[in-house]
């Protein structure tokens, strides 16, 4: 199976391009793929700096529900993926820099908030629609970005907030026009791999050593619930409707 995502390295840079058509929404296999990625950049000796974006229509729209419509039982494998993969991008020994377009949802929320440095197109959003799709996780990598009850609001109601929005509230480094977004990424990349890599490589485990809380323990918290969710009637029925494109029918709702 072709993995959903190229790498390139040039300059003491490595480019991380998902593209997994038509929404990069990652299965099982590509989550822990990615996550394998990441960890394997982390320690490559030709590698300063790391850029994850994507191609298409955004940047990435979480899980493959369809996958876990049809296999409910790989969920255990799934999270485990995502936790992997965000654990890498947050405690890779490199600064990571992420370049979001479009949607941003679900795992696309943990890819963005376990990294250093978000830029962002003018189109870009940020969304958990994890309350619609019977599921939850995010929370602890969305405030990473946004303040408390930003967070909740977009948690309860699934409503996502712009880029403009995001820059305001002081999660992204810069939101430029999309046909810019990659060469705004590289031109901080190449700054950082400019630098002495020892000294980028000690920053970052300082500045990790030094956050408030243990990012990926508050994750596999949010993980236990999941599981939770999925043992209720209207986790699999919100799944349902959303590969049948139609309204969640919950019991005792019309």
């Amino acid at each position: 199976m072709t993995a959903p995502f190229t790498t390139t390295v040039a300059d003491g840079i490595a480019e991380l391009v998902i593209d997994q058509p038509p929404v990069n929404a990652l299965n099982d296999a590509g989550w822990h793929g990615l996550a394998d990625e990441i960890e394997r950049l982390g320690h490559d000796p030709a590698v300063r700096v790391i850029v994850i974006r994507a191609e298409g229509r955004g940047f990435c729209a979480g899980v493959d529900i369809k996958e876990l419509d049809k296999h409910p039982e790989k969920i255990v494998s799934v999270n485990a993926g995502n936790y992997r993969t965000f654990k890498a991008v947050h405690r890779s020994p490199l600064p990571v820099i992420v370049a979001v377009h479009g949607f941003v949802l679900g795992g696309g929320i943990g890819i963005a908030g376990a990294a250093d440095i978000v830029v962002a197109s003018e189109d870009a959003t940020f969304g958990v629609p994890e309350v619609d799709r019977g599921a939850m996780g995010g929370g602890a990598h969305l405030q990473r970005l946004f303040p408390v009850q930003k967070v909740r609001m977009m948690y309860f109601t699934g409503e996502p907030i712009t880029a403009a929005e995001g820059y305001r509230l002081g999660a992204i480094e810069q939101v430029v026009p999309r046909a810019r977004l990659r060469e705004t990424a590289l031109t901080i990349a190449r700054k950082i791999a400019a630098k002495s890599t020892a000294m980028i490589r000690l920053a970052k485990e300082s500045l990790n050593g030094i956050e408030d809380g243990n990012l990926e323990d508050k994750y596999r918290w949010e993980q236990g619930f999941t599981l939770q969710a999925y043992s209720e009637k209207d986790s699999a029925e919100t799944r349902r409707a959303f590969v049948e494109k139609r309204e969640a029918q919950f019991e005792g709702k019309a």
